[in-house]
């Protein structure tokens, strides 16, 4: 488990938007993104509207990260073209770390680089929560609403890999 720091600065521009919102990571649009790969090639949420869409917040460096990539990889071509999956990583990974971890893992997951402003807005963060567990995989349909959330400890259970199944079949997922 990795915890990673939110800069300051930027928590506190959506603090007040968020305290009013409520902490709910699910049951809401997903915020949009365009972030690049290590080859600058952009990767934008609104491609993937009409499917559904795997969002991994993760670390290089990170064990249960590692795994979870593993069980991405089988969940793809379980599910085929019904699920796309995108991972995204924050400072200090940097192309060399996801070169190297692309190598060791053999994903074929784009992995894209954001700078933390993503992940302020999945994660609501705030002055007082500024920081987050990796990794967290979030779900987001093809409507493009984010419909179930899974912290690190979530993402060990057996069952997780059905859950997204049943997800995508159009029931609800155990929490």
């Amino acid at each position: 488990m990795r915890k990673l720091a939110i800069p300051f600065c930027c928590a506190v521009l959506i603090f007040i938007g968020e305290s009013l919102s409520g902490q709910s990571l699910s049951g809401r649009r997903a915020p949009s993104f365009a972030l690049p790969d290590s080859t600058l090639k952009a990767y934008d949420i609104l491609d993937y509207r009409g499917r559904w869409l795997l969002l991994d917040f993760m670390k290089t460096d990170c064990p249960g990260c590692k795994a979870l990539t593993k069980t991405l990889e089988q969940l793809k071509t379980r599910m085929g073209a019904k699920i796309a999956v995108l991972s995204i990583v924050e400072p200090p990974d940097n192309t060399a770390t996801v070169g190297k971890y692309i190598a060791e893992t053999k994903t074929t997951i784009p992995i894209v680089f954001d700078s933390s402003q993503t992940a302020i807005f999945y994660f609501k963060a705030t002055p007082q929560r500024p920081s987050f567990d990796t990794p967290h995989l979030f779900a987001i349909d093809p409507n493009g609403m984010i419909v179930q959330d899974w912290p690190e400890g979530a993402l060990g259970s057996l069952s997780f890999p059905d859950e997204v199944a049943q997800l995508v079949k159009g029931g609800p997922a155990k929490k």
